[in-house]
């Protein structure tokens, strides 16, 4: 059975890596005539080494076969070339599934091109939900979705979304293959991680950051919003932001930044980075990334994947966003949605109430074996 497996964004490559090593493992105890071969694709959807490179690295996951190195653009445009390479590849590779990841342009690019080609289409994270038609993601969503013919949804809620939507066929609880890559990065970063001797952090003691979805990095007013959130809490509190290319991007060209403390001033377009206590970093790897978030007093993030990985290392979570995929954390009381309210992101901080139940969510631990076995069943029938 041959896949191809696209990918674009972080997100994809942690979740890619697991099935990846799980698909090695597979093959280490099957004859040839049973392996599985897998073909990655890399859209260079984010080609930022920061982004791209350090976690192929980092996860293990095997050199892609092809790079389109498409880079940044506008959706169509950046979705189209995606669009052209990934069909070129796929006539090429005749794969027997087109596997992709999320809801990312690289993951409708490759729906769009297997679907079109009439080659079967995995959708892994399926299902979910923000019923906000004015964000990228949801859009993706939806029309990979439609197009899939084996959805692996992470819960209940996103096999319940997609039956509202008339579709049945083809659909696996099988959890959330992030979780097993959480697990993974955990072993490997037994020791302490020398970002907290870099940046000067304690423990418990500093809050961690990240904004890049475009309903806030788009939105002049929903950014600046945030960010003179982050200026007020810095006053108190110590906060890390590693700040996201794309939002750096549109800071530096939106924005004039200040060299000299001060209040941020909306109306003259100006944003202060230089508290002292509000450390501004460059994108860290998965690794860093996991230490900084399982020693986090507190998390605030409009990532999807963040609010999950929030969740499991048992950090409370606030959402930059009006709105999540991720209900059940939120029904947990562990994740609270303020959307770019300043002053409801200052007082959630300064008010949160760690709730004393953590419900099992998302993962019994067998995502990868349910998703693989699924494949290779369904593989067969296809072709007795």
């Amino acid at each position: 059975m041959k896949i191809c497996t696209i990918i674009g964004a972080r997100p994809q490559f942690i979740k890619a890596a697991a099935i990846s090593r799980a698909i090695a493992a597979h093959n280490s105890l099957m004859p040839n005539t049973s392996r599985i071969t897998e073909v990655i694709i890399h859209t260079g959807q984010h080609y930022d080494n920061d982004m791209s490179a350090i976690f192929f690295s980092e996860l293990e996951i095997p050199e892609p076969k092809y790079n389109l190195n498409i880079g940044s653009g506008s959706h169509g445009l950046q979705t189209g070339r995606m669009l052209t390479g990934i069909e070129d590849i796929l006539i090429k590779e005749k794969p027997d599934w087109v596997l992709i990841y999320g809801d990312t342009n690289s993951t409708l690019a490759g729906a769009l091109a297997a679907g079109k080609l009439h080659i079967r289409i995995a959708h892994v994270e399926a299902g979910l939900r923000s019923f906000n038609r004015l964000m990228p993601e949801e859009i993706n969503r939806v029309v990979a979705d439609q197009l899939s013919n084996s959805l692996f949804c992470p819960s209940d809620i996103a096999v319940e979304n997609l039956r509202n939507e008339g579709i049945t066929k083809g659909v696996l609880i099988t959890g959330d293959v992030m979780y097993d890559a959480l697990q993974f990065a955990v072993s490997k970063t037994k020791k302490p991680s020398k970002i907290f001797d870099s940046l000067n952090l304690q423990p418990k003691n500093y809050l961690l950051a990240t904004v890049h979805r475009a309903e806030n990095t788009d939105d002049p007013k929903r950014l600046i919003n945030i960010m003179n959130a982050l200026s007020k809490l810095a006053e108190s509190e110590v906060i890390v932001l590693p700040l996201h290319p794309r939002t750096k991007k549109i800071l530096e060209k939106s924005f004039f930044i200040t060299k000299t403390p001060s209040t941020i001033n909306p109306e003259h377009r100006t944003l202060n980075f230089e508290h002292s206590s509000l450390k501004i970093i460059d994108p860290v790897g998965y690794f860093d990334m996991i230490a900084l978030e399982k020693s986090a007093r507190m998390i605030l993030t409009d990532s999807g994947g963040i609010q999950k990985e929030a969740y499991w290392l048992k950090v409370p979570c606030i959402t930059l966003r009006d709105e999540t995929e991720w209900v059940e954390t939120v029904e947990g009381g562990w994740n609270i949605l303020t959307g770019a309210d300043k002053q409801k992101i200052i007082n959630t901080v300064q008010y949160f109430k760690t709730p004393t139940e953590h419900p099992a969510l998302y993962s019994d631990g067998y995502a990868l074996d349910k998703i693989i076995n699924t494949l290779l069943e369904r593989n067969l029938l296809q072709h007795d």
